[in-house]
């Protein structure tokens, strides 16, 4: 049943508009922000359940954040705004997704009605799949283990799924991600999602300056609270549903105005006009730091250095995963 189409993929933003053909289905329950290898291990634990039964599965995950909303003065950084994390869980093969808001009063309902009036109720879960460290209910009183125990009273089955570690037997977190984001290392970040990490905006006028310098850019702003540490990088960016290799910075220019940050973007091979177009940048590897030059001439010959080492980066690109072999379309 599952389908990587978007046409073919129901987003339920209300228990009162959760369709029928979904009831009586496996139920992989988790925030997800960033849909990563451990993420993954869970999602991938509810798709083999329902392979070959009957059994539709689906995520079940929660909007905004619970950091953001219980700390609003320090907004969690989402690795994958909403849109972006249902087009992962989309691609992940699921045959939906279940985003129910998250606010105070949401948090507070004790266990056994989450699982009486939503899982049962609403829901008729066969199966809910959850990862180690998820909780529930008033108080974080919905542990694992209750989750199990109420599952063996309601006649619903329960797999629990344990931490997810990387090569070094480390846990995989979202935390780490958006750590390795901010040190520039993207080879960990990018490891640690199994994809690389991507994000999207709106390409803005800006001063223009790159054009004097051989280099005309797309500029993009970033988010306020993106850690991304600033430098150059290595990219991979959709245009129109077209695929172009490039390379970046990310930064004030001390060279020029050290002026607001800006994510700025020059295209190999391409001629064409992007202004308001909204991109899709995926970053492939980090290549120095941002520096301030004594002259423009060595500016430009450090961005000719650093288009040849973007291009020999992204020229031996090799997927990290399905996942990310689906997101760059490198299965052709």
């Amino acid at each position: 049943m599952s389908s990587t189409d978007p046409s073919s993929f129901p987003i339920i933003e209300s228990l009162d508009a959760f369709p029928a053909d979904l009831k009586g289905g496996i139920v992989a329950i988790g925030n997800f922000d960033g849909v990563h290898r451990g993420h993954r291990a869970v999602l991938d634990a509810a798709l083999g359940l329902g392979h070959g039964t009957h059994h539709p599965v689906y995520a079940m995950s929660f909007e905004p954040h619970p950091r953001t909303v219980f700390n609003p003065s320090k907004p969690v950084f989402r690795l994958t705004p909403p849109q972006q994390k249902l087009d992962l869980l989309r691609l992940c093969g699921l045959d939906g997704a279940l985003i129910l808001p998250f606010t105070r009063e949401f948090a507070g309902i004790e266990a056994n009605a989450f699982v009486q009036d939503i899982l049962i109720d609403t829901l008729g879960i066969s199966h809910a799949v959850t990862g180690y460290d998820f909780h529930f209910g008033r108080a974080r009183q919905g542990t694992p283990d209750y989750l199990r125990s109420a599952g063996a009273d309601h006649g619903f089955g329960v797999t629990i799924v344990q931490r997810e570690e990387d090569e070094g037997a480390e846990v995989i977190s979202s935390t780490r991600i958006r750590d390795g984001l901010s040190r520039g290392d993207i080879a960990q970040a990018n490891g640690l999602l199994g994809y690389r990490w991507f994000f999207e905006a709106d390409v803005r006028h800006g001063d223009k300056r790159g054009r004097d310098l051989g280099y005309p850019t797309a500029n993009m702003s970033l988010t306020e609270d993106c850690p991304l540490k600033q430098g150059i990088y290595a990219v991979k960016v959709r245009v129109d549903g077209a695929w172009h290799d490039g390379v970046a910075s990310y930064g004030r220019r001390p060279t020029f105005d050290n002026g607001a940050a800006l994510f700025e973007v020059f295209l190999f091979d391409f001629a064409g006009d992007l202004y308001g177009k909204t991109l899709r940048v995926h970053l492939v590897s980090y290549l120095r730091g941002e520096e301030k030059f004594d002259s423009v001439e060595a500016l430009i010959a450090q961005m000719d250095r650093d288009s040849e080492e973007a291009r020999a980066a992204l020229g031996s690109l090799q997927p990290l995963s399905e996942l990310d072999m689906k997101l760059l379309d490198l299965s052709a």
